[in-house]
């Protein structure tokens, strides 16, 4: 199964027992101090040998020891990882930006893989594989019931190598070869000007090219526009390295300032990481964004700012990751990512969450009682808070998406009205000036009619939870009448929801749709158009006073 081979009994009997026998000679060999390592080295050691031995069933002896690792490492902090040969490309992307594979997000989509978006040039953008493709066999391997994380680590490999696949599309099969390639994403999927004077910068990521992006975006809008402010984007950015953080805010923050202490265990893992080089502009009026999904060189980069007074931050709380990861080599190709310090920036103040373990659905920090957060002072002595991530200057509330749209979403009927709207279009407007019409969304309308949509709002949860608690408590013969009456004008109101919400639908619309034709780009452009962290930090950047006064802590 899954390509393990089954080894002989008594070869794991032997092969178990010299490989911890060795490991307890050597580690006896190490003092007093290793004592309790030795202690339960055995205990583990023989703990697996009896069971390979003993159990009634054949072991797996791969995946149990896999399974013993997790649950170890799950007893420390949530980025401490064991990472198999088969997620080494990934820990590659994370630091390069670059893997080897055909350059596709995809997604499971029932029992199958499902092709989300091509990347632009690349072998499945070559191949003429589009959104909605379902994937069924790699190299003659069914993809049925197999993971997104196993159907990707099977489209990964060293680039020239070949793959087949098999691709059904709208219910039609065909075979097709690609060839491998080195899949290389831009840490900036978009820059550009919001109006005639505010220059505007997405970082999606920090490999190793970061600040050179964010750099060449910034002098190249420069030198093209009549450049008075800046927004750097920050949102959605889960982090990369440690000292692309550091050089991106000493593109905007004087030589030989520290903008970031990381403090460990060992010595070693304690250091100072300082500005190298003179910014390229220090004086521009800067805005950040950040959001929940804004995590660790993200917060570096963040908190810098905010700590320095160079810029203010508008958003959410960000995510709360101040620790700081080594990847170590292990044998037959494997690796640890192991916690070796946490991260302080400029203020003093951590940033990593109090309680990492207790966070929300969307992997927030939760929220933090006052009596916990310390508080510290930036260069300009504004007060602000350790314990969970990088408080913005100016929050702002972006009201949740109607249950409709949400399930007109998680349904993926946006997605495949989209895909059926791109393979009967050959092209449409820039990003600017594409829009939904009366008669696309009344189209769209009839394709959901046509494909069984439904979902729950929030009243009819209530409502079943209501006719539960009346029937468990022997009351709901008393108020049927009226429960049913209340149900059918639920029922009413909810058959206008997708009239109430056209806004809210339409913007989904028209982002999906222009993705697939301008990718990430277009619908990084489109969703600027409905943006309130934008419109927020447009209308501070033309109130200069404003401006000033939020760095200087005037109230």
């Amino acid at each position: 199964m899954n390509g393990i081979k089954k080894i002989p009994a008594r070869s794991k009997r032997i092969a178990l027992v010299l490989i911890f026998s060795a490991a307890v000679v050597v580690l006896s060999g190490a003092g007093s101090r290793n004592f309790e390592i030795v202690k339960n080295l055995d205990i583990f050691s023989g703990l697996f040998k009896e069971l390979v031995v003993n159990y009634v069933d054949e072991i797996n002896v791969s995946e149990m020891m896999k399974s013993g690792i997790d649950g170890m490492l799950s007893t420390l902090d949530p980025y401490t990882t064991f990472i198999t040969e088969s997620e080494i490309e990934d820990v590659r992307f994370m630091t390069t930006g670059q893997y080897g594979g055909i350059g596709a997000v995809i997604r499971p989509r029932g029992e199958y893989i499902m092709i989300v978006e091509p990347h632009e040039g690349f072998p499945a953008f070559k191949a003429n594989l589009l959104p909605g493709d379902l994937i069924l066999e790699i190299n003659g391997q069914s993809t049925m019931g197999r993971s997104e994380d196993e159907v990707r680590a099977l489209l990964q490999g060293q680039p020239g190598t070949t793959l087949s696949l098999l691709v059904e599309r709208d219910g039609e099969q065909w075979s097709t070869s690609l060839e491998r390639e080195v899949i290389r994403i831009d840490n900036i999927p978009y820059y550009g000007m919001l109006d005639e004077r505010t220059a505007y910068i997405k970082l999606s990521g920090f490999t190793q090219r970061a600040s050179r992006e964010v750099r060449n975006a910034y002098m190249a809008l420069h030198e093209a526009h009549d450049v008075e402010s800046l927004i750097l984007d920050l949102r959605d950015n889960g982090g990369g390295l440690l000292h692309e953080a550091v050089n991106i805010a000493n593109l905007f923050v004087e030589k030989d300032q520290v903008v970031v202490n990381t403090r460990g265990r060992l010595p070693d893992r304690s250091t100072t990481h300082r500005t190298l080089n003179d910014p390229i502009d220090a004086e521009i009026p800067l805005v950040v964004l950040v959001n929940r999904r804004s995590a660790s060189a993200s917060e570096i980069v963040a908190g810098a700012i905010q700590d320095f007074d160079r810029g203010v931050i508008i958003g959410n709380r960000t995510f709360g990751k101040g620790l700081v990861q080594n990847v170590v080599p292990l044998s037959y190709n494997t690796q640890l990512k192991v916690t070796v310090a946490e991260y302080f920036i400029p203020s003093g103040r951590g940033i990593q969450a109090i309680n990492y373990a207790e966070r929300r659905a969307d992997g927030s920090v939760a929220a933090i009682p006052d009596s916990l957060k310390m508080p510290h002072r930036t260069r300009g002595g504004r007060k602000v808070y350790d314990g969970g991530g990088i408080d913005p200057d100016i929050r702002v509330h972006r009201p949740a998406l109607s249950n409709v749209a949400r399930g007109l979403s998680g349904d993926l009927k946006v997605f495949d009205y989209a895909t059926r709207f791109y393979r009967l279009h050959d092209s449409v407007p820039g990003p600017e000036s594409f829009f939904v019409t009366d008669d696309m969304y009344g189209d769209f309308l009839e394709f959901v009619t046509g494909h069984d949509f439904t979902y729950d709002t929030d009243s009819e949860k209530v409502l079943k939870d209501l006719k539960q608690a009346a029937t468990d408590e022997q009351y709901f013969a008393a108020i049927e009448e009226k429960y049913y009456r209340l149900q059918a004008m639920i029922q009413e109101e909810k058959a206008q929801d997708m009239i109430t919400f056209r806004p809210e639908i339409e913007q989904l619309l028209r982002e999906e749709i222009i993705s697939r034709y301008y990718f990430q780009r277009g619908r990084v452009i489109v969703s600027l158009a409905s943006d309130p962290d934008v419109d927020k930090a447009l209308e501070l950047l033309a109130d200069r006073e404003t401006y000033r006064n939020i760095l200087a802590g005037v109230e």
